[in-house]
């Protein structure tokens, strides 16, 4: 049985590990805070731009612009969002088996990755000679999720325009509470224009200024930039969420086993105080023989 002094440094340990575990958890629920704001402060800007978008597409054509044209290659960009620190419970093992799974599914496909976040970056890295990656880029804060979604929307317009890659896939992970998120591989490029609303009657259209190509070349690469900003908040949201659980299920297990250390620690102290008890008894019949 351990001495009573590891015991007690077992239990010293433990509860400041428990510490900073429930420290962990405050500060990832107030940046969870935040981070759900920027998505629900994102979502009428990405939603209009959306239906302007599906209005002017369905009245130009999918001809009108090379960014809603589809092609028959198989060359597929794929961008994995990840994060740059652990501590987050499966929110960077999840997205990697669906990339993972989404590569192996494809086999005939020439697959490219774009990779966000230092996890991703060691995780694809290690496994260079399995996936072919473009390029690396750092994480995203919610206080850089704008600029990085103009950087990432230049970037993959850029390749899909010039023709090396002929679609484009998003793989991150969902925001759907602070305790579930859902690891999500969608296409980005070309454009699948939303459907219109139901309406009764014809089609009508409008006078545009200069044309509707014109616009539509306006429109395009900001409705890009906004899905990537929504994407991204929703990854930062869904990271937050994942360390709030996963920091609470650690504190929770910290506490479970300081308490199942101070049961051992007063087993043994009881012990050692009956085995001195003895010893008294058994020395004073000794000096009464």
């Amino acid at each position: 049985m351990p001495s009573l002094k590891s015991i007690r440094v077992r239990i010293a340990s433990v509860r400041s590990t428990e510490k900073i575990t429930r420290a962990m958890k405050m500060v990832a629920a107030a940046w969870l805070r935040r981070a759900q704001d920027a998505i629900v402060a994102a979502r009428p800007y990405s939603k209009a731009l959306a239906e302007a978008v599906g209005e002017i597409a369905a009245r130009a054509g999918l001809d009108a612009h090379p960014l809603l044209q589809e092609r028959t290659g198989n060359r597929i960009l794929v961008v994995a969002i990840s994060s740059d620190r652990g501590l987050a419970g499966g929110f960077n093992a999840n997205l990697f088996r669906a990339v993972a799974r989404f590569v192996a599914e494809k086999p005939d496909a020439e697959i490219e990755l774009v990779v966000l976040g230092r996890k991703g970056r060691d995780f694809f890295r290690r496994r260079k000679a399995k996936y072919n990656v473009r390029q690396e880029l750092g994480g995203v804060a919610s206080d850089t999720a704008f600029e990085r979604s103009r950087e990432l929307s230049a970037l993959l317009v850029s390749a899909f325009l010039d023709g090396t890659c002929d679609t484009v896939y998003l793989a991150y992970n969902e925001f759907k509470s602070a305790v579930s998120q859902r690891v999500v591989v969608e296409p980005l490029l070309p454009i699948v224009p939303p459907p219109r609303p139901n309406v009764d009657g014809p089609l009508i259209d409008f006078a545009y200024e200069p044309s509707k190509e014109e616009v539509l070349a306006t429109l395009l690469p900001k409705f890009i930039e906004s899905q990537i900003l929504r994407v991204l908040l929703e990854s930062i949201a869904s990271e937050y969420g994942a360390k709030m659980t996963a920091m609470e299920n650690a504190t929770r297990n910290a506490k479970e086993m300081i308490a199942r250390y101070t049961l051992q620690y007063n087993r043994a102290r009881q012990a050692a105080i009956t085995k001195e008890l003895m010893e008294i008894v058994s020395g004073a019949e000794a000096l009464k023989g």
